[in-house]
């Protein structure tokens, strides 16, 4: 390992160990027998993988049941572990092995408290088709959950944007290249440059970027048979809350103008409610650490948007890194972050727990 020569492995353990794994979607096996293992070490009640491949931690057996869904599996692209001026740079550091350590940390410290059960849940899928959230749709019932996303260790996420994947595809009659026609390409520019005029219109009276619809051309490719040529465009839509697919359904028809069309994925956008116990928890929490709380709302999306309308439960999402790091060749997060997270986690499960069962104050420290 490179960077610097020592690593306080005896408090960062869990976030070393993941970060030693490289688990990019489809190939997170290793590192969920690896975090199975490290739960167990840390005195989990259970550690299993269930039948979609997650790894799954429960922490007491009450009736209240708190679930922390993080995810496993990172993007591609390895980035060599090592710490620099107490910064762990790793593939996943942010995005989103270091929320889920943390969760894993927060829970061993709190331990099992009476009349609680802590669930740590990390899914696999999460960065393709979120196979590892579906699966637990119909297994869970949560009285609250909390989704491991970065957002800084001062800051509640509370929604994300929707997302679809929209395939556009123009066919046209081969022609002479003189002859004065539309060729597929340029029916296919057409499209995407009414698309852009759409969203332009759409968002003309919605101020803030959450609230707006967002367009980004993904992909586009062409190709004939003698015949009949095509043009292919993939677009990606961010969605704002309140658009519903039967009226994005009408606006990309109206957007074609006779040209195929498919939604391939459609992912609504979700809000969670901010007046709850859980956010009262949180924001306590970090103000106990000396941080000044505050919201967010991501124009990404996560596995919020698949399990907290199923489960409608209070929801929010927690996590250290900086999450203009995602994705990128230089992710990294800082050590003393990922403490104050830890930290506020703890706070804030144990206030859970004492609504539950007031007067708990159990502690448990890592192994």
């Amino acid at each position: 390992m490179g960077g610097e020569s020592v690593l306080p492995e005896a408090r960062l353990g869990t976030l070393v160990g993941l970060l030693r794994h490289y688990s990019p979607t489809g190939a997170e096996a290793e590192a969920v027998t690896w975090l199975i293992g490290r739960m167990r070490a840390l005195g989990f009640t259970e550690a299993v993988v269930d039948e979609a491949g997650n790894a799954v931690g429960r922490m007491g057996a009450g009736p209240y049941q708190v679930l922390l869904l993080g995810h496993i599996d990172t993007v591609p692209g390895e980035i060599p572990l090592r710490l620099e001026e107490g910064r762990l740079y790793g593939r996943g550091a942010v995005d989103a092995k270091g929320p889920l350590a943390a969760f894993v940390d927060a829970v061993a410290q709190v331990g099992e408290l009476p009349g609680v059960q802590w669930v740590v849940i990390g899914a696999v899928g999460e960065e393709g088709d979120s196979r590892g959230a579906r699966f637990l749709l119909p297994h869970y019932r949560p009285q609250m959950l909390i989704i491991g996303e970065p957002s800084g260790w001062e800051r509640l996420t509370l929604g994300y944007k929707g997302s679809a994947w929209v395939q556009v595809t123009a066919r046209r009659p081969l022609a002479h290249t003189a002859a004065p026609v539309e060729s597929a390409c340029e029916a296919a520019v057409a499209i995407w440059a009414r698309l852009k005029q759409e969203v332009l219109t759409f968002n003309q009276e919605r101020a803030g970027a959450f609230e707006q619809l967002l367009a980004t051309l993904r992909r586009m490719r062409s190709d004939s048979d003698g015949f009949e040529e095509w043009a292919q465009l993939q677009i990606g839509l961010r969605l704002p809350p309140g658009l519903d697919r039967m009226e994005l359904e009408a606006l990309l028809a109206m957007t074609a103008n006779g040209d195929a069309w498919m939604i391939e994925d459609f992912i609504p956008a979700y809000r969670a409610e901010k007046n709850t116990p859980l956010v009262r928890a949180f924001l306590a929490a970090i103000r106990a650490q000396g941080g000044r709380p505050s919201f967010t709302l991501k124009s990404g999306t996560s596995d919020m948007n698949l399990t907290a309308p199923v489960w409608g439960c209070p929801t929010l999402a927690y996590g250290p890194g900086d999450s203009s790091l995602d994705h990128t060749p230089h992710e990294h997060i800082e050590i003393e972050e990922y403490f104050k997270a830890v930290e506020v986690l703890t706070h804030a499960l144990r206030s859970l727990a004492a609504l539950v069962t007031p007067g708990t104050t159990s502690h448990r420290s890592l192994g």
